[in-house]
């Protein structure tokens, strides 16, 4: 808990301290095509992998850096690593089980480690015991399996002499670094990564510390996009807030972390957050239940969001079977429910404790999550005549509309324990309509 606080007030310290004002007709630099865009939003859940020789001490990846973990302890690590259970299509496959349309690993944490053959560092895992490539392997995995493959890639480096800060707390830079030398191992690491790997998207972090500018990131964003013109990237390559997407943000998408985002129809996000509590494998971690894994999914997607899962393998290289097993759960229901979640819009209901809304084609998906009513009142729609309604997975559902709102009689039996679906078919085209806060 002493780590948690610390990292919250640190993070939300830095992130406040770097929003910028914005200057009148002044936009986020951002120039993936729109379909491009679209196609990434339409995937709606995805799985973040953080892995590293960190897992050997059970502590987080990168924070525990000189804090848990003493530096010189940490930066050896490497010299134990070596995870011969490592299978990157059991990873895949238990992402593609899960009904996650992508992956998105960490190629380089904050403490600077390579999972992948670097010619720029000695600090990779060709180093290690293991020295097979492991961003390569889950790159081949994925393109087998039909997942599109993403890079995790840390912007600061306390492990590079070059970056003026070299632990988290560091406030005085090192007088011997140099920022143009560490911007070009930057490029250059980059490089490696999109033209050996074709990264779908690449998940930047780390761009909170002072060092860091907007110019920087404007040109490791410039020289990406001369690689890789539809390589998606998301808003931590500039500066700003996560959350938001301002004058200071350059990328593609908002990232809220550890919470899901706000209904937003105008700018594309993806709330990032862990299926146990901490973000790299811990010992006995508490995990999610079904019930909440299932309803931050739906609460993401309603609100118009991606949701990035992320799971922590353990040192030997394996996934924990009980995530492993929960994610499986999550499969099974949406290959139920799936069509309620991948491909569609948030809204136009505003999402509450009680439902949410998807919407597509001419359906509107409405979430129930307590299983204990019997019914379900929603305002009406306006300018559209609501043709009939059902329970997915289920039968009709008797509906009398009056007083400006639908009254919707449930059965005494759902059919989903976690999470059910009320279809309602409209006769028209259900993303014209309007957000309505039912709260």
């Amino acid at each position: 808990m002493k780590r948690v606080i610390l990292l919250t007030g640190f993070t939300v310290a830095c992130f406040l301290g770097s929003i910028a004002q914005k200057t009148p007709g002044e936009k986020p630099i951002s120039t993936t095509g729109k379909d491009v865009i679209k196609g990434f939003m339409d995937k709606r859940f995805g799985m973040f992998i953080h892995w590293g020789p960190i897992t050997l001490r059970g502590t987080e990846i990168g924070w525990s850096r000189g804090h848990e973990v003493p530096v010189e302890d940490y930066d050896n690590l490497y010299k134990e690593f070596n995870p011969v259970l490592f299978n990157a299509d059991t990873w895949v496959k238990a992402a593609k089980d899960a009904g996650m349309k992508y992956i998105t690993f960490t190629s380089k944490h904050h403490d600077g480690f390579c999972m992948w053959p670097s010619a720029f560092t000695q600090y990779d895992i060709q180093s290690t015991q293991y020295k097979k490539d492991i961003v390569g392997e889950i790159a081949k995995a994925c393109k087998k399996q039909g997942i599109a493959f993403c890079l995790y890639f840390t912007i600061l480096d306390w492990h590079d002499t070059n970056y003026p800060l070299h632990n988290l707390g560091d406030s005085i830079p090192d007088p011997k670094s140099n920022m143009g030398a560490f911007v070009q191992t930057m490029k250059n690491e980059l490089t490696e990564l999109v033209t050996n790997y074709h990264p779908y998207m690449i998940w930047f972090d780390g761009n909170w510390e002072e060092p860091w500018t907007k110019s920087y990131g404007q040109e490791i964003y410039t020289h990406l996009k001369r690689l890789d013109a539809n390589l998606i990237i998301n808003n931590r390559l500039g500066k700003g807030s996560h959350k938001v997407m301002s004058a200071a943000s350059v990328g593609d998408y908002t990232t809220p972390e550890q919470e899901i985002g706000n209904l937003n129809m105008d700018t594309p996000w993806e709330s990032c957050i862990t299926i146990c509590d901490q973000w790299a494998w811990k010992p006995n971690d508490k995990m999610k239940t079904l019930q909440e894994c299932l309803q931050t999914l739906i609460k993401t997607a309603s609100g118009n969001g991606n949701l990035l899962l992320n799971v922590g393998p353990m040192p030997d290289g394996r996934m924990e079977q009980r995530q492993v097993n929960q994610l499986k759960k999550i499969g099974d229901w949406l290959k139920i429910y799936g069509e309620s979640i991948y491909g569609t819009a948030g809204g136009p209901y505003a999402p509450n404790d009680n439902y949410s809304a998807t919407r597509k084609d001419t359906r509107v998906f409405i979430h129930i999550f307590n299983t204990a009513n019997k019914e379900i009142v929603l305002p009406v729609l306006p300018g559209v005549k609501l043709l009939s309604a059902k329970l997915m997975n289920g039968p009709a559902v008797k509906v009398q509309a009056k007083d400006d709102n639908y009254y919707f009689t449930l059965p005494a039996q759902l059919p989903d324990n976690n999470s059910n679906v009320l279809v309602l078919q409209l006769d028209k085209q259900a993303i014209d309509l309007p957000i309505i806060d039912s709260k």
